[in-house]
């Protein structure tokens, strides 16, 4: 589902790469924390997988699709694939709840007909229903959280990247929105998420892959548990899907 590949990123001015000769697989449907400590390289990985940033070296594939290949003018419909949630919401402070998720709908090409019978399902499914007509200024943190869910999954990605999703909200709020996220990743959906929360790592215990220094150092992949202590990297390797090539694929 997810392929990096010796993947090696340095900004220009940095002494020291952003990420350092990472390899990772993520099979379909898992859930997936990625923790470090502020400049390990977290965000850094996700852009990569957006496409918003280009390696230096290595080789990154997602959903079958070799991103080596995916051409400047086709990165909009490339990352349409993907569901994407931010800390800070990123909601059109203009539109209701309802044309927040319409909208994302209307950009992907959807008929009207078929925004008007997904927009209600979508919101259901985020228990916002009631709050279609509302506009973002009026609900509270963990409702637009809830919204951008609601807008990134209405497109039924098979992959959904979150980053720090929970950064800003309470502890209650912050298990409301992790409940939802597992509740998606139950549906079939391979779940991203980059957290600082150590408490939602260790109440969820799925699988922790621990970045330090742009290296992965761990990769715990059952009942993981939040630990930033490991001193040193996962030896350099090539990862490759059990049983398969690597496909590439030009979209």
């Amino acid at each position: 589902m997810i392929l990096l590949d010796n993947v090696t990123k340095t900004y220009a001015g940095d002494k020291e790469p952003a990420l350092d000769s990472v390899s990772l697989h993520i099979e379909p449907n898992e859930f997936v924390f990625i923790v470090g400590k502020s400049g390990a390289g977290k965000s850094t990985l996700i852009k990569m997988i957006t496409k918003e940033e280009i390696p230096d070296s290595g080789k990154i594939v997602v959903g079958g699709i070799d991103l080596d290949y995916v051409k400047k003018r086709h990165i909009p419909g490339y990352r349409r694939r993907l569901g994407v949630v931010f800390q800070d919401f990123k909601l059109l402070p203009r539109r209701t709840v309802y044309e927040n998720v319409a909208f994302a709908l209307e950009i992907a090409g959807m008929s009207g007909k078929e925004i008007r019978r997904t927009v209600p399902k979508v919101l259901e499914l985020v228990d916002l229903l009631d709050q279609a007509k509302k506009f973002p200024d009026q609900l509270s943190g963990g409702q637009q959280q809830r919204v951008s869910i609601a807008r990134s999954v209405a497109r039924q990605p098979k992959i959904l990247i979150a980053d720090e999703p929970t950064a800003n909200l309470d502890k209650l709020t912050t298990a409301e929105i992790i409940a939802l996220l597992k509740k998606i990743n139950d549906f079939g959906t391979t779940i991203l998420v980059s957290t600082h929360d150590e408490d939602v790592v260790n109440n969820l215990q799925k699988r922790v892959v621990t970045l330090k220094g742009g290296k992965v150092v761990s990769d715990q992949k059952n009942n993981g548990i939040y630990k930033l202590d490991e001193t040193k990297a996962s030896p350099k390797r090539t990862v490759q899907a059990p049983g398969s090539a690597i496909k590439r694929k030009v979209i």
